[in-house]
């Protein structure tokens, strides 16, 4: 097997101080910096921070974000998680991801996708009913941008561009993803354009995802396109023991989950729900650096992934608590990974 690279992805949640008091929008993208540069000096691929405009999450500008966190690092990759492009103009987006590819020294990398959370539509003044009109537009422009010549484009979204040259220039471009849930049609579009794969799996067994693999190998095939790096993105917390992990996840996770399953008629989380999500048919990666690379290992395995992606920051845990988190995935889960895959089956 292969050797698999391990990330990581935050959403910028706002945490709790040590006194339970609520830590300021402002501390908590400071945090997520220092949090990047601590992944970094442990040699991990890639950081990755999620756009959202809701009060749960402090960032919604993550490519600045990421500029201050590429002054800070020199060898890990930086992207998003996702940047929710259909509530954004893919030229802006393009510049914006080309320019932190000149700040970061070409570690950029961006992962694009629809996003979870709907905010950003009205916000931005789009219509929720052209919700899949908005992603496919968007997403072929972006598609076209790649090649950096100048585009001429024509949809129903945005304005169309006549020979539209867009800056700045990139040194020999930068990886694109995109973030898919687990709809087909999402992942032939994404191998129809030649991005890479990230599959967000967040609930049920992570082996169930194979079919997704599958139909994008085929996918590219079919449209004449060379093999291409598919990742995995799932939440998980790590802690010097099983217990400890769960202790601390559990209660952080349980009011993040009420608060948008409210919003979304989801039932209550429980810790019996919970205890499933741990174990070897949920996707939530918790436990001992043991128990966590075990699970990662099994995955990778079951899906035959390039990258692993650890939403490591789930709700209101604190900065220390994330750090430690964050020192135990890359001193002993990393490498206990890439051992067990060393092993043969």
């Amino acid at each position: 097997m292969h050797e698999v690279k391990l990330g990581l992805h935050t959403f910028g949640d706002v945490t709790l101080n040590d006194d339970g008091t609520r830590t300021s929008d402002a501390q908590t993208i400071r945090n997520i910096v220092d949090q990047a540069v601590l992944g970094d000096e442990l040699g991990l691929a890639y950081f990755g921070v999620g756009e959202h405009h809701r009060h749960e999450f402090a960032v919604s500008s993550p490519e600045i974000v990421l500029a201050a966190a590429a002054a800070r690092t020199s060898q890990i990759h930086l992207g998003t998680a996702v940047t929710v492009l259909s509530s954004d103009d893919p030229v802006r987006a393009y510049e914006r991801f080309a320019t932190l590819d000149a700040v970061s020294g070409g570690r950029a990398e961006a992962i694009v996708g629809r996003g979870s959370f709907t905010e950003s539509f009205p916000l931005f003044g789009y219509d929720l009913r052209d919700y899949e009109v908005l992603f496919d537009e968007k997403l072929d422009l972006f598609a076209r941008l790649r090649d950096e010549q100048p585009v001429t484009w024509e949809g129903t979204t945005r304005a169309a561009l006549e020979g539209a040259d867009v800056y700045p220039k990139t040194e020999s471009g930068f990886p694109v993803w995109v973030g898919v849930g687990g709809t087909p049609s999402s992942v032939v579009r994404t191998a129809r354009y030649g991005f890479n794969l990230m599959l967000a799996i967040i609930g049920g067994a992570p082996a169930r995802f194979r079919p997704f693999v599958d139909l994008y190998h085929r996918s590219l095939e079919q449209f004449g396109r060379d093999r291409l790096p598919i990742g995995v993105h799932s939440p998980g917390h790590i802690a010097d023991s099983d217990e400890q992990a769960w202790e601390e996840l559990y209660p952080a996770m349980e009011e993040n989950r009420n608060a948008i399953g409210a919003e979304r008629g989801w039932p209550p989380y429980s810790r019996l729900q919970f205890q499933h999500d741990v174990g070897p048919d949920g996707a939530l990666f918790a436990g001992s650096p043991e128990t966590v690379a075990r699970k990662i290992a099994a995955a990778v395995r079951a899906l035959g992934v390039d990258r692993f992606d650890l939403k490591y920051a789930n709700g209101t845990m604190p900065h220390a608590t994330l750090m430690r988190s964050i020192e135990l995935y890359g001193t002993r889960v990393a490498p206990m990974v890439q051992e067990l895959l060393a092993k043969p089956e």
